[in-house]
Order: C-alpha cells, then sequence, then structure tokens
C-alpha cells in the first residue's frame, strides 16, 4: 500500500545491501520496497510502478538453482536497472556470457564511462565505484550498448535504452561510490519519470491502517526494551490501536548502569502507557551460566524473552500479536532465504520456532536512521529518539566468554565511564554507537608497584549512516587517554585498555 505514490520496486536476490537500495530510493522522496525476486507478475502489475531495481547477490547466475525472475517481468513496461548480481541475470537473460572473473574486485575502482547517457548524466568519465563480485559480464547482450568499464571487468555498465533496460556491476547504493547517489537520481527521476513527493508521514499513514488491517479488535504485548527501536514501534503500534496496547519492559539485568530505572521513569512520564515492568534478571543470569558461544547467547536470551512474555500474556489477559522492534539490519545479518546469516539477532533468528504469539513488526523494513526520523514524525523527544542504538541481548553480547554478576558489573562499570567521557567531550551527536566490551583476556600490569593479572577493556567507537557499514571514531587522544585511566584507576579487575579500530566489515559492530 502507498496510497497512490509513484513506486520503484526492488527486487531481491540476497546481497547484504539490498533493502539499502530501497532505502536510498526513499530517500529521494520516491516510495520503495523490498520483494522476494520470485514475486508474481501479476502482484507487480497491480503496483503503481514507475521502475523496477533487480539487487546484488552473493549466487553465480550459471550455478544450480541460481534466483532468477519471471521473463515477463522484461515486459512490464517499466525501466530496469540491475545492480551487480542483478546486471549478470540480465546479461544471461539477454543471451551474454556470464564467466568466472580472471580478477575479481572487491573495493574500489576506477571505472570509465564510453557512452553518453542518461544513467550517468553529470558525472565525470572517470570516476571511482566501489565492486564486490567475483564473475564478469564478459560482453554486452546483443542490443545492448557498453556504457562503461574497468581494468577488470569488461563491462561494468550496460544498457538497451529503446527497451529500459540498465545494467551496472557496481553498487550506486553504498557512500563508497563517488556518483552513486546521481546515477540513482538519474534513474528514478531522468529515466523512470517519478516524481519526488513521497515523505516520512506517508508511512506511517500506510503503517498505522496496515496495523489496523492486521490486528483487527485483538490485542498486542509489546516487547519493550527501552531502546530506540521498540521505543518507536510502541509509538506507533499506541497511534493504531491505542489502549489495545500492553507494553512489558522485561528487566534481564543486562541492561547498562542505572539503565532500568531511567527507562521506566521516562516512559511513565513521556508515553503514557500501559507499561508493566518483570524483573528477570536472576532469571536470565542463570540461564547464561555456563555458556560461552555468542550464537547460544542469543538464542537463549531470544527464547527466554518469548516465555516471560507468554507468561506475562497469561497473567495480563489474552493477546494474539507480540510486537517487536525489528529493524532491517536485523533481519538481513540474521539471514533470509537469499542472504547469509552473519549472526542471529535475539529478536529474529533467536526466536523459538513455537510461539503462542503472532509477530507484529512495522519497522521491519526500516533502517537505523529512518526508524529514529519516524520517531521523531511521531512526535517522541528528539534527545531520546537519537540515543546510541543498545542491541536487545544487552551486555550478554559485551562479555566475551561466560556472563557472571561479577563480570556484568565490572563491564557496567567500564562502560558508563566510556559513556560519561564521549559525553563531556561533546562528542555524542558525532559518534553512532560507543561502548565497552570486557574480553576474555587477562594481561600482566603493576599497580601499586605491585604485580597484577586483570582483566582487558576494549572500547568500540563507530561511525555510519545506517548500520550496514561503519567505521572507526577517530576519537582524540586524549578522550581515550581519560577513558584509559578512569577504567584502570576506579574499575577494580581491569588493568589494560585498547581501542577497536577496525571497520564493518570486516567486522560487526559489535564483537558477539
Amino acid at each position: 500500500m502507498n496510497n497512490g505514490f509513484d513506486q520503484v520496486v526492488v527486487l531481491d536476490f540476497g546481497g547484504q545491501y539490498n533493502q539499502l537500495i530501497a532505502r536510498r530510493i526513499r530517500d529521494m522522496h520516491v516510495y520503495s520496497e523490498l520483494l522476494p525476486h520470485d514475486t508474481k507478475v501479476e502482484t507487480l502489475r497491480a503496483m503503481r510502478l514507475k521502475g523496477i531495481v533487480f539487487s546484488g547477490g552473493p549466487r553465480s547466475v550459471y550455478g544450480e538453482d541460481a534466483p532468477s525472475v519471471d521473463p515477463e517481468v522484461y515486459k512490464l513496461g517499466v525501466p530496469i536497472l540491475g545492480i551487480c548480481y542483478g546486471m549478470q541475470l540480465m546479461a544471461r537473460d539477454f543471451d551474454a556470457r556470464v564467466d568466472l572473473a580472471v580478477d575479481r574486485e572487491y573495493g574500489l575502482a576506477n571505472m570509465t564511462v564510453r557512452t553518453e547517457g542518461a544513467l550517468f548524466k553529470g558525472t565525470p568519465d572517470v570516476q571511482r565505484v566501489w565492486m564486490s563480485h567475483s564473475d564478469v559480464v564478459s560482453a554486452a547482450p546483443p542490443g545492448f550498448a557498453l556504457d562503461a568499464s574497468t581494468p577488470s571487468a569488461p563491462v561494468a555498465a550496460m544498457s538497451d535504452r529503446e527497451r529500459g533496460l540498465y545494467g551496472v556491476q557496481f553498487h550506486p547504493e553504498v557512500q563508497h561510490t563517488d556518483y552513486g547517489e546521481q546515477i540513482l537520481q538519474n534513474f528514478l527521476f531522468l529515466i523512470c519519470g517519478c516524481e519526488p513527493n513521497w515523505r516520512m508521514d506517508n508511512l506511517i499513514d500506510d503503517a498505522v491502517q496496515e496495523i489496523r488491517d492486521k490486528v483487527g479488535d485483538q490485542r498486542v504485548l509489546m516487547a519493550l526494551s527501552g531502546g530506540v527501536d521498540s521505543s518507536v514501534t510502541a509509538a506507533l503500534l499506541h497511534r493504531a490501536i491505542g489502549d489495545r496496547l500492553t507494553c512489558v519492559f522485561v528487566d534481564h539485568g543486562l541492561l547498562r548502569e542505572e539503565e532500568s530505572e531511567q527507562v521506566m521513569s521516562m516512559f511513565e512520564g513521556v508515553f503514557h502507557m500501559d507499561i508493566r515492568r518483570i524483573d528477570a534478571s536472576d532469571r536470565f543470569l542463570k540461564l547464561l551460566s555456563g555458556v560461552t558461544d555468542p550464537e547460544e547467547k542469543r538464542k537463549r536470551i531470544g527464547r527466554e524473552f518469548i516465555r516471560v512474555f507468554e507468561e506475562t500474556s497469561t497473567r495480563l489477559g489474552d493477546f494474539a500479536f507480540l510486537g517487536q522492534g525489528t529493524l532491517y539490519t536485523d533481519v538481513i545479518e540474521s539471514g533470509t532465504k537469499t542472504a547469509a546469516t552473519i549472526k542471529s539477532h535475539h529478536n529474529v533468528g533467536g526466536l523459538p520456532s513455537e510461539m503462542k504469539f503472532k509477530l507484529i513488526e512495522p519497522l521491519r523494513s526500516l533502517f537505523k536512521d529512518e526508524a529514529r526520523r519516524l520517531g521523531e514524525a511521531l512526535g517522541l523527544p528528539h534527545h531520546f529518539v537519537w540515543r546510541q542504538p543498545f542491541p536487545g541481548p544487552g551486555l550478554a553480547i559485551r562479555i566475551i566468554g561466560e556472563v557472571t554478576r561479577e563480570r556484568l558489573n565490572l563491564l557496567k562499570k567500564a562502560d558508563a565511564i566510556v559513556r560519561e567521557e564521549v559525553a563531556s567531550a561533546g562528542l555524542e551527536q558525532e559518534i553512532w554507537q560507543y561502548f565497552a566490551v570486557l574480553t576474555d583476556l587477562q594481561s600482566v600490569g603493576v599497580m601499586g608497584d605491585e604485580r597484577t593479572y586483570f582483566s582487558t577493556v576494549a572500547i568500540r567507537a563507530i561511525t555510519s549512516r545506517d548500520g550496514m557499514t561503519a567505521d572507526f571514531a577517530r576519537l582524540p587522544y586524549e578522550v581515550l587517554q581519560r577513558m584509559s585511566s578512569r577504567i584502570c584507576n576506579e574499575v577494580p579487575g581491569v588493568n589494560r585498555v585498547v581501542y577497536d579500530i577496525t571497520s564493518k566489515p570486516p567486522a560487526t559492530i559489535e564483537w558477539e
């Protein structure tokens, strides 16, 4: 549903950044959503389509059971842009060869534009693009023009303008492609003829109506963590169904220092909803005793969350739905039909196979910053909406190895110092996320002229736009020095502090 706005659909072939394409299109005020690659042509024909994008993906188009599209998609009469795997699929479907590359391309490449056309209008003849592929299109299909190439990709872009078919081997949706935004704008406005008239308020209207249609006159139990995602979800659900929403805040004991009290104080004063607090800290600590595998931690926490909600539901009455603040990054990292599993998020891959609830996740197609903008559009306080992200499993996945009460208290103190120093330096709005990690490393130190053999704390601070890619924050040395000094002096059992300077990829933002 999009209330009559122009729409560009992204067909999903399993790439990690596929929802990012839809998000970039929405940033340009054109409605877009991600649909499975095998979406039926009848469904697409019934939409107000102005264009289609074939996404990237991890497979080879010549591989067994490689994902594809119904050939009738090409006859819908709207322009199509194939990206990476999407271009290779288009090339194969129009009788071009796709081969294993002699020189694979991962990262930045210099691309030469060889023809004039709408897709590259306003961009230079030589430009840097972000590549991530091991297959290449050896030559453009019959009827297609060769639009661009790189030293390792003879066909980096191609087009059949009469049929409105365009393909690029690189990823215009990522920030690393210098003119990616311009290329997407050209596709939307010059080629597809879209009108830039969609806004976040339109998403609220659509989401509220979809929630009402799905829930009917039944009740929803909201899994409220106190974080941005679940809070925005709660506000959206409350707007849609009012007092048929009950929020349950499960205090699993894995929150940051004094956060449990802050969450309840804020929600009771700001949201004016039916909110119940469940203290399950002893229960979760017992559940995690002896567990060191990060996937097992996430799954145990996810399963126990559901059990707590089921028990609460039994006491509070009949609930048909469980609301969750799931974002697209949670979904894609937990694995989909076509995308690989990176890590199981407690609210996706960690859910038990059988539940008494039906899930309702209205933010499931959004990125973090889109959820923040949605929260502001719903009237939530700016300072609250723009708090740094915090994982549902809490500090359990910032403790490497077993979670014990002693190790948890140690990390809470160290993490509080990191947050205090970032705030003191006035860097809160410049850094996407910042926190401490208690590693499983111990090392020799000297304190008070005596030998110590204590724990190592790692500091993680990153900058990001959407959480899909990230870079480490260049914190001033003076700030890092104060963090290190305070942690070693004020947190018993720590004698070494290190700073994580790894980007995403190859790392993830969290350590577990």
